[in-house]
Protein backbone atom coordinates (compact mmCIF):
# COMPACT_ATOMS: atom_id res chain seq x y z
CA UNK A 1 0.00 0.00 0.00
CA UNK A 2 1.00 3.61 -0.43
CA UNK A 3 3.35 4.89 2.25
CA UNK A 4 2.72 8.11 4.14
CA UNK A 5 5.47 9.52 1.90
CA UNK A 6 3.14 9.45 -1.10
CA UNK A 7 0.33 11.22 0.77
CA UNK A 8 2.73 13.93 1.96
CA UNK A 9 4.18 14.25 -1.54
CA UNK A 10 0.70 14.82 -3.01
CA UNK A 11 -0.14 17.35 -0.30
CA UNK A 12 3.02 19.41 -0.80
CA UNK A 13 2.63 19.30 -4.58
CA UNK A 14 -0.92 20.60 -4.24
CA UNK A 15 0.32 23.42 -2.02
CA UNK A 16 2.95 24.31 -4.63
CA UNK A 17 0.26 24.41 -7.35
CA UNK A 18 -2.02 26.58 -5.22
CA UNK A 19 0.80 29.03 -4.53
CA UNK A 20 1.38 29.28 -8.30
CA UNK A 21 -2.33 29.81 -8.98
CA UNK A 22 -2.59 32.69 -6.53
CA UNK A 23 0.44 34.41 -8.02
CA UNK A 24 2.56 33.71 -4.96
CA UNK A 25 6.32 33.61 -4.75
CA UNK A 26 7.59 31.39 -7.58
CA UNK A 27 10.63 30.45 -5.47
CA UNK A 28 8.36 29.30 -2.65
CA UNK A 29 6.26 27.21 -5.03
CA UNK A 30 9.40 25.63 -6.44
CA UNK A 31 10.67 24.90 -2.91
CA UNK A 32 7.50 22.99 -2.03
CA UNK A 33 7.63 21.13 -5.32
CA UNK A 34 11.22 20.04 -4.67
CA UNK A 35 10.35 19.02 -1.11
CA UNK A 36 7.41 16.97 -2.42
CA UNK A 37 9.69 15.04 -4.75
CA UNK A 38 12.31 14.56 -2.04
CA UNK A 39 9.81 13.09 0.40
CA UNK A 40 8.20 10.94 -2.28
CA UNK A 41 11.59 9.44 -3.11
CA UNK A 42 12.83 9.12 0.48
CA UNK A 43 13.58 5.46 1.26
CA UNK A 44 12.29 5.63 4.86
CA UNK A 45 8.71 6.04 6.10
CA UNK A 46 8.26 9.73 6.98
CA UNK A 47 5.50 8.89 9.45
CA UNK A 48 8.22 7.50 11.74
CA UNK A 49 10.36 10.67 11.65
CA UNK A 50 10.54 13.57 14.05
CA UNK A 51 11.43 17.13 13.08
CA UNK A 52 15.16 16.37 13.02
CA UNK A 53 14.63 13.35 10.79
CA UNK A 54 12.52 15.38 8.36
CA UNK A 55 15.11 18.14 8.22
CA UNK A 56 17.72 15.57 7.19
CA UNK A 57 15.77 14.99 3.95
CA UNK A 58 17.17 17.16 1.12
CA UNK A 59 15.07 20.25 0.28
CA UNK A 60 12.99 19.99 3.49
CA UNK A 61 13.30 23.13 5.60
CA UNK A 62 11.81 24.05 8.96
CA UNK A 63 8.52 25.47 7.63
CA UNK A 64 7.91 22.45 5.41
CA UNK A 65 8.86 20.02 8.19
CA UNK A 66 6.36 21.72 10.52
CA UNK A 67 3.59 21.28 7.95
CA UNK A 68 4.47 17.62 7.44
CA UNK A 69 4.38 17.00 11.20
CA UNK A 70 1.03 18.80 11.44
CA UNK A 71 -0.39 16.59 8.69
CA UNK A 72 0.95 13.39 10.26
CA UNK A 73 -0.46 14.42 13.64
CA UNK A 74 -3.87 15.81 12.62
CA UNK A 75 -4.55 14.72 9.04
CA UNK A 76 -4.66 18.30 7.72
CA UNK A 77 -2.48 21.39 7.23
CA UNK A 78 -3.96 24.73 8.28
CA UNK A 79 -1.98 26.79 5.74
CA UNK A 80 -3.05 24.54 2.89
CA UNK A 81 -6.71 24.67 3.88
CA UNK A 82 -6.58 28.46 4.11
CA UNK A 83 -5.03 28.64 0.65
CA UNK A 84 -7.65 26.24 -0.71
CA UNK A 85 -10.36 28.51 0.70
CA UNK A 86 -8.98 31.43 -1.33
CA UNK A 87 -9.35 29.54 -4.60
CA UNK A 88 -12.68 28.53 -6.15
CA UNK A 89 -13.30 24.78 -5.99
CA UNK A 90 -13.76 24.71 -9.75
CA UNK A 91 -10.25 26.01 -10.33
CA UNK A 92 -8.85 23.34 -8.03
CA UNK A 93 -10.71 20.80 -10.17
CA UNK A 94 -9.24 22.28 -13.35
CA UNK A 95 -5.63 21.90 -12.21
CA UNK A 96 -6.16 18.13 -11.95
CA UNK A 97 -6.36 18.05 -15.77
CA UNK A 98 -3.07 16.87 -17.27
CA UNK A 99 -1.63 19.42 -19.77
CA UNK A 100 -3.46 22.35 -18.06
CA UNK A 101 -1.17 24.24 -15.71
CA UNK A 102 -2.27 26.34 -12.70
CA UNK A 103 -1.84 29.70 -14.43
CA UNK A 104 -3.98 28.72 -17.40
CA UNK A 105 -6.60 27.29 -15.03
CA UNK A 106 -6.81 30.62 -13.19
CA UNK A 107 -6.99 32.53 -16.48
CA UNK A 108 -9.93 30.40 -17.62
CA UNK A 109 -11.75 31.08 -14.37
CA UNK A 110 -11.07 34.83 -14.27
CA UNK A 111 -11.66 35.55 -17.97
CA UNK A 112 -14.44 33.08 -18.83
CA UNK A 113 -15.89 32.12 -15.45
CA UNK A 114 -15.04 28.46 -16.05
CA UNK A 115 -15.33 26.55 -12.75
CA UNK A 116 -15.63 22.89 -13.75
CA UNK A 117 -14.46 20.39 -16.32
CA UNK A 118 -17.93 20.38 -17.88
CA UNK A 119 -17.91 24.17 -18.25
CA UNK A 120 -14.43 23.98 -19.78
CA UNK A 121 -15.64 21.42 -22.35
CA UNK A 122 -18.54 23.74 -23.24
CA UNK A 123 -16.18 26.70 -23.63
CA UNK A 124 -13.90 24.67 -25.93
CA UNK A 125 -16.76 23.48 -28.11
CA UNK A 126 -18.04 27.06 -28.34
CA UNK A 127 -14.51 28.19 -29.29
CA UNK A 128 -14.46 30.78 -26.50
CA UNK A 129 -10.85 29.97 -25.51
CA UNK A 130 -9.49 31.29 -28.80
CA UNK A 131 -9.90 34.88 -27.73
CA UNK A 132 -7.59 34.43 -24.76
CA UNK A 133 -3.89 35.19 -24.90
CA UNK A 134 -1.87 32.00 -25.04
CA UNK A 135 -4.81 29.84 -26.10
CA UNK A 136 -5.49 28.51 -29.58
CA UNK A 137 -6.64 25.45 -31.50
CA UNK A 138 -3.61 23.42 -30.47
CA UNK A 139 -4.12 24.39 -26.81
CA UNK A 140 -7.73 23.25 -27.09
CA UNK A 141 -6.64 19.91 -28.53
CA UNK A 142 -4.12 19.41 -25.72
CA UNK A 143 -6.69 20.24 -23.05
CA UNK A 144 -9.20 17.83 -24.58
CA UNK A 145 -6.54 15.13 -24.57
CA UNK A 146 -5.74 15.93 -20.93
CA UNK A 147 -9.40 15.62 -19.97
CA UNK A 148 -9.56 12.26 -21.73
CA UNK A 149 -6.45 11.12 -19.82
CA UNK A 150 -7.98 12.25 -16.53
CA UNK A 151 -11.27 10.52 -17.21
CA UNK A 152 -9.45 7.33 -18.23
CA UNK A 153 -7.36 7.44 -15.08
CA UNK A 154 -10.50 7.96 -13.05
CA UNK A 155 -12.06 4.89 -14.59
CA UNK A 156 -10.58 2.62 -11.95
CA UNK A 157 -7.21 1.80 -13.56
CA UNK A 158 -4.03 2.46 -11.62
CA UNK A 159 -0.32 2.32 -12.39
CA UNK A 160 1.34 -1.07 -12.57
CA UNK A 161 3.61 -0.24 -9.63
CA UNK A 162 0.72 0.75 -7.34
CA UNK A 163 -1.10 -2.50 -8.07
CA UNK A 164 2.12 -4.48 -7.59
CA UNK A 165 2.67 -2.93 -4.15
CA UNK A 166 -0.76 -4.17 -3.07
CA UNK A 167 -0.36 -7.60 -4.67
CA UNK A 168 3.04 -8.20 -3.08
CA UNK A 169 1.63 -7.45 0.37
CA UNK A 170 -1.42 -9.67 -0.12
CA UNK A 171 0.64 -12.58 -1.48
CA UNK A 172 3.13 -12.30 1.39
CA UNK A 173 0.35 -12.25 4.00
CA UNK A 174 -1.60 -15.19 2.55
CA UNK A 175 1.52 -17.26 1.90
CA UNK A 176 2.10 -17.22 5.67
CA UNK A 177 -1.33 -18.73 6.45
CA UNK A 178 -1.03 -22.42 7.49
CA UNK A 179 -2.19 -24.75 4.74
CA UNK A 180 -1.05 -22.56 1.84
CA UNK A 181 0.42 -24.72 -0.93
CA UNK A 182 0.74 -21.90 -3.45
CA UNK A 183 -0.05 -18.19 -3.71
CA UNK A 184 0.42 -15.80 -6.63
CA UNK A 185 -1.12 -12.83 -8.38
CA UNK A 186 -2.58 -13.38 -11.84
CA UNK A 187 -4.51 -11.37 -14.44
CA UNK A 188 -3.22 -8.27 -16.17
CA UNK A 189 -0.77 -7.68 -13.32
CA UNK A 190 1.03 -10.95 -14.05
CA UNK A 191 1.05 -9.93 -17.72
CA UNK A 192 2.70 -6.64 -16.60
CA UNK A 193 0.28 -4.32 -18.35
CA UNK A 194 1.08 -0.65 -17.76
CA UNK A 195 -2.21 0.04 -15.95
CA UNK A 196 -4.32 -2.34 -13.86
CA UNK A 197 -8.08 -2.42 -13.28
CA UNK A 198 -8.12 -4.82 -10.33
CA UNK A 199 -5.85 -7.42 -8.78
CA UNK A 200 -6.46 -11.18 -8.96
CA UNK A 201 -4.81 -13.34 -6.32
CA UNK A 202 -4.91 -17.15 -6.31
CA UNK A 203 -4.26 -19.54 -3.43
CA UNK A 204 -3.85 -23.32 -3.60
CA UNK A 205 -5.17 -24.93 -0.42
CA UNK A 206 -7.45 -27.74 0.79
CA UNK A 207 -9.50 -25.39 2.97
CA UNK A 208 -10.52 -21.90 1.86
CA UNK A 209 -11.97 -20.45 5.08
CA UNK A 210 -8.68 -19.50 6.80
CA UNK A 211 -7.58 -17.59 3.72
CA UNK A 212 -10.86 -15.74 3.27
CA UNK A 213 -10.72 -14.69 6.93
CA UNK A 214 -7.10 -13.57 6.71
CA UNK A 215 -7.81 -11.72 3.46
CA UNK A 216 -10.72 -9.67 4.80
CA UNK A 217 -8.75 -8.88 7.96
CA UNK A 218 -5.80 -7.31 6.11
CA UNK A 219 -5.07 -3.81 7.52
CA UNK A 220 -5.62 -2.00 4.21
CA UNK A 221 -9.12 -3.46 3.67
CA UNK A 222 -11.71 -0.69 3.54
CA UNK A 223 -14.70 -2.71 2.34
CA UNK A 224 -15.65 -6.35 1.80
CA UNK A 225 -17.48 -6.37 -1.53
CA UNK A 226 -18.30 -10.07 -1.59
CA UNK A 227 -17.47 -12.96 0.74
CA UNK A 228 -17.79 -16.54 -0.43
CA UNK A 229 -16.26 -19.99 -0.09
CA UNK A 230 -14.38 -19.91 -3.39
CA UNK A 231 -14.06 -16.16 -4.05
CA UNK A 232 -13.88 -13.06 -1.89
CA UNK A 233 -13.47 -9.46 -3.07
CA UNK A 234 -12.32 -6.45 -1.07
CA UNK A 235 -11.73 -2.78 -1.80
CA UNK A 236 -8.59 -1.30 -0.31
CA UNK A 237 -8.29 2.03 1.43
CA UNK A 238 -6.97 3.41 -1.89
CA UNK A 239 -10.02 2.19 -3.84
CA UNK A 240 -8.42 -0.81 -5.57
CA UNK A 241 -10.47 -3.99 -5.87
CA UNK A 242 -8.65 -7.23 -5.02
CA UNK A 243 -10.23 -10.61 -5.77
CA UNK A 244 -9.09 -13.78 -4.00
CA UNK A 245 -9.85 -17.24 -5.33
CA UNK A 246 -8.91 -20.43 -3.47
CA UNK A 247 -8.35 -23.50 -5.66
CA UNK A 248 -7.70 -27.15 -4.83
CA UNK A 249 -3.92 -27.77 -5.00
CA UNK A 250 -4.32 -30.21 -7.90
CA UNK A 251 -6.01 -27.45 -9.94
CA UNK A 252 -3.26 -24.88 -9.38
CA UNK A 253 -1.75 -24.93 -12.88
CA UNK A 254 -5.07 -24.79 -14.70
CA UNK A 255 -6.29 -21.98 -12.44
CA UNK A 256 -3.14 -19.92 -12.89
CA UNK A 257 -3.35 -20.34 -16.68
CA UNK A 258 -7.07 -19.54 -16.76
CA UNK A 259 -6.84 -16.37 -14.68
CA UNK A 260 -3.64 -14.99 -16.24
CA UNK A 261 -4.21 -14.86 -19.99
CA UNK A 262 -6.09 -12.09 -21.75
CA UNK A 263 -9.58 -12.96 -22.92
CA UNK A 264 -8.35 -13.35 -26.51
CA UNK A 265 -5.42 -15.58 -25.49
CA UNK A 266 -7.69 -17.82 -23.44
CA UNK A 267 -10.13 -18.17 -26.33
CA UNK A 268 -7.29 -19.35 -28.57
CA UNK A 269 -6.18 -21.93 -26.00
CA UNK A 270 -9.74 -23.19 -25.48
CA UNK A 271 -10.19 -23.49 -29.25
CA UNK A 272 -7.18 -25.84 -29.36
CA UNK A 273 -8.71 -27.86 -26.53
CA UNK A 274 -12.06 -28.12 -28.31
CA UNK A 275 -10.38 -29.35 -31.51
CA UNK A 276 -8.83 -32.12 -29.42
CA UNK A 277 -12.25 -32.96 -27.89
CA UNK A 278 -11.16 -31.53 -24.56
CA UNK A 279 -12.53 -28.92 -22.19
CA UNK A 280 -10.40 -26.38 -20.28
CA UNK A 281 -11.54 -24.61 -17.12
CA UNK A 282 -9.90 -23.13 -14.03
CA UNK A 283 -10.06 -26.60 -12.46
CA UNK A 284 -8.23 -28.51 -15.15
CA UNK A 285 -8.16 -29.97 -18.65
CA UNK A 286 -10.89 -32.59 -19.08
CA UNK A 287 -12.13 -35.08 -21.67
CA UNK A 288 -15.21 -33.35 -23.11
CA UNK A 289 -17.24 -36.56 -23.30
CA UNK A 290 -16.31 -38.46 -20.14
CA UNK A 291 -15.47 -35.45 -17.97
CA UNK A 292 -12.30 -37.18 -16.75
CA UNK A 293 -9.55 -34.82 -15.65
CA UNK A 294 -6.34 -35.20 -17.65
CA UNK A 295 -3.91 -32.61 -16.26
CA UNK A 296 -4.18 -29.55 -14.02
CA UNK A 297 -1.37 -29.28 -11.48
CA UNK A 298 1.04 -27.05 -13.46
CA UNK A 299 0.72 -24.63 -16.34
CA UNK A 300 3.47 -26.51 -18.16
CA UNK A 301 1.43 -29.75 -18.05
CA UNK A 302 -1.71 -28.07 -19.40
CA UNK A 303 0.09 -26.30 -22.24
CA UNK A 304 2.07 -29.45 -23.11
CA UNK A 305 -1.08 -31.60 -23.34
CA UNK A 306 -2.41 -29.08 -25.86
CA UNK A 307 0.78 -29.31 -27.92
CA UNK A 308 2.22 -25.99 -26.72
CA UNK A 309 5.34 -25.00 -24.79
CA UNK A 310 4.85 -22.97 -21.63
CA UNK A 311 4.06 -19.39 -22.70
CA UNK A 312 5.44 -16.58 -20.54
CA UNK A 313 2.63 -14.58 -18.87
CA UNK A 314 3.84 -11.33 -20.43
CA UNK A 315 3.20 -12.79 -23.92
CA UNK A 316 -0.37 -13.96 -23.29
CA UNK A 317 -2.11 -11.18 -25.24
CA UNK A 318 -3.01 -13.01 -28.50
CA UNK A 319 -0.31 -11.26 -30.50
CA UNK A 320 0.98 -14.35 -32.26
CA UNK A 321 2.27 -16.26 -29.24
CA UNK A 322 0.02 -19.29 -29.86
CA UNK A 323 1.16 -19.67 -33.49
CA UNK A 324 4.79 -19.13 -32.47
CA UNK A 325 4.42 -21.74 -29.76
CA UNK A 326 2.99 -24.28 -32.18
CA UNK A 327 6.01 -23.67 -34.45
CA UNK A 328 8.38 -23.85 -31.45
CA UNK A 329 9.50 -20.28 -32.21
CA UNK A 330 8.78 -18.45 -28.95
CA UNK A 331 11.60 -16.08 -27.98
CA UNK A 332 13.90 -16.63 -25.00
CA UNK A 333 12.71 -13.48 -23.22
CA UNK A 334 15.03 -11.11 -21.41
CA UNK A 335 14.86 -11.53 -17.62
CA UNK A 336 15.63 -9.05 -14.86
CA UNK A 337 18.55 -11.29 -13.85
CA UNK A 338 20.03 -10.69 -17.33
CA UNK A 339 20.39 -6.93 -16.72
CA UNK A 340 24.06 -6.15 -16.05
CA UNK A 341 23.68 -2.44 -15.38
CA UNK A 342 21.52 0.67 -15.36
CA UNK A 343 22.48 3.27 -17.99
CA UNK A 344 20.28 6.24 -17.02
CA UNK A 345 20.29 7.53 -13.43
CA UNK A 346 20.55 10.84 -11.57
CA UNK A 347 22.06 12.21 -8.38
CA UNK A 348 21.49 15.28 -6.24
CA UNK A 349 23.94 17.19 -8.43
CA UNK A 350 20.86 17.97 -10.54
CA UNK A 351 17.31 16.81 -9.79
CA UNK A 352 18.09 13.52 -8.06
CA UNK A 353 17.41 13.00 -4.36
CA UNK A 354 20.44 10.95 -3.32
CA UNK A 355 24.18 11.52 -3.40
CA UNK A 356 26.48 9.94 -5.95
CA UNK A 357 27.91 7.69 -3.26
CA UNK A 358 24.48 6.48 -2.12
CA UNK A 359 23.32 5.75 -5.67
CA UNK A 360 26.50 3.82 -6.47
CA UNK A 361 26.27 1.80 -3.25
CA UNK A 362 22.63 0.90 -3.95
CA UNK A 363 23.47 -0.12 -7.51
CA UNK A 364 26.34 -2.29 -6.31
CA UNK A 365 23.98 -4.01 -3.88
CA UNK A 366 21.88 -5.07 -6.87
CA UNK A 367 24.86 -7.00 -8.21
CA UNK A 368 25.36 -4.92 -11.34
CA UNK A 369 28.52 -5.33 -13.41
CA UNK A 370 28.39 -1.68 -14.47
CA UNK A 371 26.42 1.43 -13.63
CA UNK A 372 26.09 4.82 -15.32
CA UNK A 373 25.53 8.21 -13.72
CA UNK A 374 23.84 10.52 -16.24
CA UNK A 375 22.95 13.84 -14.64
CA UNK A 376 21.28 16.57 -16.67
CA UNK A 377 23.20 18.89 -18.98
CA UNK A 378 23.02 22.73 -18.86
CA UNK A 379 20.26 23.41 -21.38
CA UNK A 380 17.74 22.15 -18.82
CA UNK A 381 18.45 25.44 -17.12
CA UNK A 382 16.62 24.74 -13.86
CA UNK A 383 19.26 22.12 -13.00
CA UNK A 384 22.04 24.76 -13.01
CA UNK A 385 24.62 22.45 -14.54
CA UNK A 386 28.00 23.86 -15.60
CA UNK A 387 31.04 22.41 -17.34
CA UNK A 388 33.01 22.67 -14.12
CA UNK A 389 30.39 20.81 -12.07
CA UNK A 390 30.23 17.99 -14.59
CA UNK A 391 34.01 17.64 -14.78
CA UNK A 392 34.24 17.63 -10.98
CA UNK A 393 31.65 14.86 -10.84
CA UNK A 394 33.66 12.89 -13.38
CA UNK A 395 36.64 12.96 -11.03
CA UNK A 396 34.45 11.66 -8.17
CA UNK A 397 33.07 8.90 -10.41
CA UNK A 398 36.58 7.84 -11.42
CA UNK A 399 37.66 7.76 -7.76
CA UNK A 400 34.63 5.64 -6.78
CA UNK A 401 35.26 3.35 -9.75
CA UNK A 402 38.61 2.46 -8.28
CA UNK A 403 36.91 1.36 -5.05
CA UNK A 404 34.11 -0.74 -6.62
CA UNK A 405 36.16 -3.44 -8.28
CA UNK A 406 33.15 -5.65 -8.99
CA UNK A 407 31.14 -2.87 -10.66
CA UNK A 408 32.53 -0.52 -13.29
CA UNK A 409 31.24 3.03 -13.14
CA UNK A 410 30.43 4.95 -16.31
CA UNK A 411 30.24 8.72 -16.37
CA UNK A 412 27.53 9.95 -18.69
CA UNK A 413 24.97 12.68 -19.08
CA UNK A 414 21.36 13.10 -20.09
CA UNK A 415 21.40 15.71 -22.81
CA UNK A 416 18.44 17.90 -23.67
CA UNK A 417 17.36 17.66 -27.31
CA UNK A 418 16.69 21.28 -28.24
CA UNK A 419 13.81 22.45 -30.45
CA UNK A 420 16.06 22.19 -33.51
CA UNK A 421 17.67 18.90 -32.48
CA UNK A 422 20.83 20.51 -31.10
CA UNK A 423 22.45 19.31 -27.86
CA UNK A 424 23.77 21.06 -24.76
CA UNK A 425 27.48 20.66 -25.37
CA UNK A 426 29.75 20.67 -28.46
CA UNK A 427 31.18 17.40 -29.72
CA UNK A 428 34.58 18.10 -28.16
CA UNK A 429 33.02 18.12 -24.67
CA UNK A 430 30.73 15.15 -25.39
CA UNK A 431 33.78 13.10 -26.35
CA UNK A 432 34.79 12.97 -22.68
CA UNK A 433 31.70 11.02 -21.58
CA UNK A 434 31.42 7.24 -21.46
CA UNK A 435 27.88 7.52 -22.81
CA UNK A 436 25.28 10.15 -23.68
CA UNK A 437 21.53 9.74 -23.30
CA UNK A 438 19.57 12.39 -25.24
CA UNK A 439 15.96 13.22 -24.39
CA UNK A 440 13.20 15.68 -25.23
CA UNK A 441 12.22 17.72 -22.15
CA UNK A 442 10.38 20.72 -23.60
CA UNK A 443 8.59 22.18 -26.64
CA UNK A 444 6.29 19.15 -26.78
CA UNK A 445 3.79 20.94 -29.03
CA UNK A 446 5.97 21.43 -32.09
CA UNK A 447 4.62 20.20 -35.41
CA UNK A 448 4.96 16.55 -36.36
CA UNK A 449 7.65 17.40 -38.88
CA UNK A 450 9.65 19.52 -36.40
CA UNK A 451 9.52 16.86 -33.68
CA UNK A 452 10.55 14.14 -36.13
CA UNK A 453 13.51 16.16 -37.47
CA UNK A 454 14.49 17.01 -33.89
CA UNK A 455 14.72 13.36 -32.81
CA UNK A 456 16.39 12.21 -36.03
CA UNK A 457 19.05 14.91 -35.74
CA UNK A 458 19.81 13.77 -32.18
CA UNK A 459 20.19 10.18 -33.43
CA UNK A 460 22.66 11.38 -36.03
CA UNK A 461 25.00 12.91 -33.46
CA UNK A 462 27.91 10.43 -33.19
CA UNK A 463 28.10 10.81 -29.41
CA UNK A 464 24.45 9.99 -28.64
CA UNK A 465 24.16 6.33 -27.68
CA UNK A 466 20.60 6.23 -26.33
CA UNK A 467 17.41 8.23 -26.92
CA UNK A 468 15.78 8.56 -23.49
CA UNK A 469 12.01 8.19 -22.86
CA UNK A 470 11.41 8.69 -26.60
CA UNK A 471 7.70 9.61 -26.65
CA UNK A 472 7.96 11.76 -23.45
CA UNK A 473 4.59 10.47 -22.24
CA UNK A 474 3.64 10.29 -18.57
CA UNK A 475 0.85 7.78 -18.13
CA UNK A 476 -2.38 9.53 -17.20
CA UNK A 477 -0.62 12.90 -17.05
CA UNK A 478 0.96 13.83 -20.36
CA UNK A 479 0.31 12.52 -23.88
CA UNK A 480 3.07 11.30 -26.19
CA UNK A 481 4.54 13.80 -28.60
CA UNK A 482 3.25 13.71 -32.16
CA UNK A 483 6.31 12.57 -34.12
CA UNK A 484 6.68 10.13 -37.00
CA UNK A 485 8.17 7.40 -34.84
CA UNK A 486 8.65 4.98 -37.72
CA UNK A 487 11.03 7.55 -39.21
CA UNK A 488 12.74 7.88 -35.82
CA UNK A 489 13.02 4.09 -35.48
CA UNK A 490 14.53 3.86 -38.95
CA UNK A 491 17.05 6.57 -38.05
CA UNK A 492 18.03 4.73 -34.85
CA UNK A 493 18.59 1.52 -36.80
CA UNK A 494 20.63 3.35 -39.43
CA UNK A 495 22.82 5.21 -36.94
CA UNK A 496 23.18 2.47 -34.34
CA UNK A 497 21.40 4.45 -31.61
CA UNK A 498 19.55 2.53 -28.90
CA UNK A 499 16.05 3.44 -27.79
CA UNK A 500 15.27 3.51 -24.10
CA UNK A 501 12.64 1.43 -22.37
CA UNK A 502 12.25 3.78 -19.42
CA UNK A 503 11.21 1.64 -16.46
CA UNK A 504 9.68 4.39 -14.33
CA UNK A 505 6.06 3.23 -13.88
CA UNK A 506 4.74 6.67 -14.83
CA UNK A 507 6.59 6.45 -18.15
CA UNK A 508 7.19 2.88 -19.40
CA UNK A 509 8.45 4.64 -22.49
CA UNK A 510 8.82 3.11 -25.00
CA UNK A 511 5.67 1.08 -24.47
CA UNK A 512 5.34 -2.47 -25.72
CA UNK A 513 3.58 -1.67 -28.99
CA UNK A 514 6.20 0.92 -29.94
CA UNK A 515 8.98 -1.51 -29.05
CA UNK A 516 7.45 -4.15 -31.33
CA UNK A 517 7.43 -1.63 -34.21
CA UNK A 518 10.96 -0.42 -33.50
CA UNK A 519 12.30 -3.97 -33.32
CA UNK A 520 11.03 -4.60 -36.84
CA UNK A 521 13.32 -1.77 -37.95
CA UNK A 522 16.30 -3.53 -36.34
CA UNK A 523 16.69 -1.20 -33.35
CA UNK A 524 18.49 -2.12 -30.12
CA UNK A 525 17.16 -1.08 -26.70
CA UNK A 526 18.35 -0.07 -23.23
CA UNK A 527 16.11 -0.87 -20.26
CA UNK A 528 16.85 1.86 -17.69
CA UNK A 529 15.20 3.17 -14.54
CA UNK A 530 15.88 6.91 -14.93
CA UNK A 531 16.29 6.63 -11.15
CA UNK A 532 16.26 9.88 -9.18
CA UNK A 533 16.61 8.10 -5.81
CA UNK A 534 17.73 4.75 -4.48
CA UNK A 535 14.06 3.73 -4.18
CA UNK A 536 13.72 4.00 -7.97
CA UNK A 537 16.39 1.43 -8.84
CA UNK A 538 14.00 -1.53 -8.27
CA UNK A 539 11.74 -0.09 -11.01
CA UNK A 540 13.88 -2.19 -13.36
CA UNK A 541 11.32 -5.01 -12.95
CA UNK A 542 8.69 -2.89 -14.74
CA UNK A 543 10.99 -2.03 -17.62
CA UNK A 544 11.91 -5.68 -18.08
CA UNK A 545 8.23 -6.64 -17.96
CA UNK A 546 7.50 -4.11 -20.69
CA UNK A 547 10.42 -5.46 -22.75
CA UNK A 548 9.07 -8.98 -22.35
CA UNK A 549 5.64 -7.90 -23.54
CA UNK A 550 7.41 -6.75 -26.72
CA UNK A 551 9.15 -10.12 -27.20
CA UNK A 552 12.66 -8.75 -26.51
CA UNK A 553 15.60 -11.09 -25.89
CA UNK A 554 19.01 -10.47 -24.32
CA UNK A 555 20.43 -9.80 -27.77
CA UNK A 556 17.99 -6.88 -28.19
CA UNK A 557 18.91 -5.17 -24.90
CA UNK A 558 22.35 -3.55 -24.76
CA UNK A 559 22.59 -3.45 -20.96
CA UNK A 560 22.51 -7.24 -20.79
CA UNK A 561 25.74 -7.32 -22.78
CA UNK A 562 29.26 -7.67 -21.33
CA UNK A 563 30.90 -4.30 -20.71
CA UNK A 564 33.38 -4.65 -23.57
CA UNK A 565 30.59 -5.28 -26.08
CA UNK A 566 28.54 -2.42 -24.61
CA UNK A 567 31.48 -0.03 -24.91
CA UNK A 568 31.91 -0.97 -28.58
CA UNK A 569 28.24 -0.17 -29.19
CA UNK A 570 28.48 3.18 -27.40
CA UNK A 571 31.75 4.17 -29.08
CA UNK A 572 31.33 7.36 -31.17
CA UNK A 573 31.26 6.58 -34.87
CA UNK A 574 30.27 8.08 -38.17
CA UNK A 575 26.54 7.77 -38.53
Amino acid sequence: MARANEEVEALLQEYADLIAITGGDAYKARAYEKAARAIGGHPGDVSTLDAKGLLDIPNVGRSIADKVLEFLRTGHVTALEETRADIPAGVRELITIPTLGPKKAMTLHEELGVASVEELLDAIHEERLRGLKGFGEKTEANILHGIALMQHAGGGRILLSSAMDVADLVVAALSAVPGCEGCAYAGSLRRMRETIGDVDVLVAAERSAPFMEAFTALPHTAEVIAHGEKKTSIRTTKGLQVDLRVLPPDSWGAGLLYFTGSKAHNIRVREIAVRQKLKLSEYGLFHAKSGKKIVSETEEEVYARLGLPWIAPTLREDRGEIAAGLRDELPDLVEESDIRGDLHTHTDLTDGLASLEDMVTAAAARGYAYYAVTDHAPDLYMQRMTDAKMLAQRERVRALDAKHRRMRLLHGTELNIGPDGSLDWPDEFLAGFDLCVASVHSHFNQSREELTRRLVRACENPYVGIIGHPTTRRIGKRPRIDADFDAVFAACARTGTALEVNAHPERLDLGDEDILRAKRHGVKFAVNTDAHSVTHLPYMRYGVGTAQRAWLTKDDVINTWPLQKLRRFLRPRTR
